[in-house]
């Protein structure tokens, strides 16, 4: 299974964090590697690294990368560095909640330990500490969250899913994909149906690479095709991942996913959401408030390369997320697991639902 984030932590020299650039995935695999904030924020900005949970891991290595940034550093206040290191990488990415949870969580480390007089050095290797739980705990997370799930997919059966929620979006393992993975490893008989997810092609560059690493029998359509297939019978299940989900039980997740979950609940086909309680906002009442990034119009007039497809000039409409209402959405499952939308407002970080 493939490994998008290595952290370094060397006893000589700066920390450093190794991403997978999946921008160019799946014809080479190419690291990049960086040794400040600033290198991880851009990485998380051009989608290097992309997956709500893969973003909120790399946010806190590169807020412990921030911190190693100051060890030496004279005339300046630790704390308002920290604070101008966190805005460079909450500036981001404005959908993924998982990011600025992650920041909130390493901010509380660092608040907490300057409060006791601890030196930043120490605080830098608590960070790093804490950045590495927090990737560990994800990993941990998404394989509960496909125990949970696994029960929900046919013991046979084709199951359509959007984007890419695997380990490559994640810590590791997967959301969505983390859920197929376990129903196979369980021995059930999954073959998946992987949209190619315009204009990005999450779907057909990363989704069917793990995929076909795994040797889970994968066939890539185009995001057109769904519909027929479903009209046809033969999709089972839908299941997908998420960027952020509102108290209410709305969901975000990649542009395309509005119009499968409006085509699974015509046909009658269970729309699932597989996503961590920190993909969560029980701050943010609905889906209406969540806010939608809009990416460059080169993703939509371009392909590999710089190959432009479309004339020059023509108006672009590129926003990266649409969103999903509560009525469309069938199970949301945790790491704590299985929720319908209307059961989260009552739920907490510590609730615990088996399906």
């Amino acid at each position: 299974m493939v490994n998008a984030l290595i952290f370094d932590t060397p006893a000589n020299g700066p920390m450093a964090l190794h991403l997978i650039d999946q921008r160019r995935l799946p014809l080479e695999t190419v690291t990049v590697t960086s040794t400040d904030h600033k290198g991880v924020a851009n990485a998380i900005r051009e989608m290097v690294v992309r997956g709500a949970p893969a973003i909120g891991i790399a946010a806190a290595y590169g807020i412990a990368i921030g911190s190693g940034e100051f060890d030496g550093q004279k005339g300046k206040d630790y704390s308002v560095w920290m604070e101008d290191v966190s805005r460079t990488l909450a500036q981001t990415r404005p959908t993924a909640v998982n990011l600025f949870w992650a920041i909130d969580r390493m901010r509380e480390c660092w608040t907490s330990l300057l409060l006791r007089e601890a030196s930043p050095s120490l605080i830098t290797r608590s960070l790093a500490d804490l950045a590495k739980m927090i990737h560990q705990e994800d990993i941990d997370q998404n394989r509960a969250m496909g125990n949970y799930g696994q029960s929900l997919l046919p013991d046979s059966g084709s199951v359509l899913t959007h984007c890419n929620a695997g380990a490559l979006a994640t810590g590791g393992y997967g959301t969505a994909l983390g859920v197929i993975r376990s129903a196979v490893e369980s021995g059930k008989k999954i073959h998946v149906f992987a949209d190619e997810t315009r204009p990005y092609l999450q779907g057909a560059r990363l989704t069917a690479y793990e995929l076909m690493e795994d040797r889970i029998p994968t066939t890539l359509i185009t995001d057109g095709m769904s519909a027929s297939l479903m009209a046809k019978g033969k999709i089972s299940a839908v299941i997908v991942g998420a960027d952020r989900i509102t108290a209410n039980g709305d969901v975000a997740n990649k542009i395309g996913t509005y119009g499968l979950a409006v085509l699974a609940a015509y046909h009658k086909i269970p729309f699932y959401v597989a996503a961590p309680f920190s993909t969560i906002d029980f701050a943010m009442e609905n889906g209406d408030l969540i806010p939608i990034e809009e990416r460059s119009p080169v993703e939509v007039t371009t392909v590999g390369p710089g190959i432009r497809i479309a004339p020059h000039n023509v108006s672009v409409y590129n926003p990266a997320r649409s969103e999903e209402h509560t009525s469309l959405v069938t199970r949301i499952i945790t790491e704590r697991g299985v929720f319908t939308p209307f059961e989260l407002k009552n739920a907490s970080p510590h609730t615990h639902k088996k399906s």
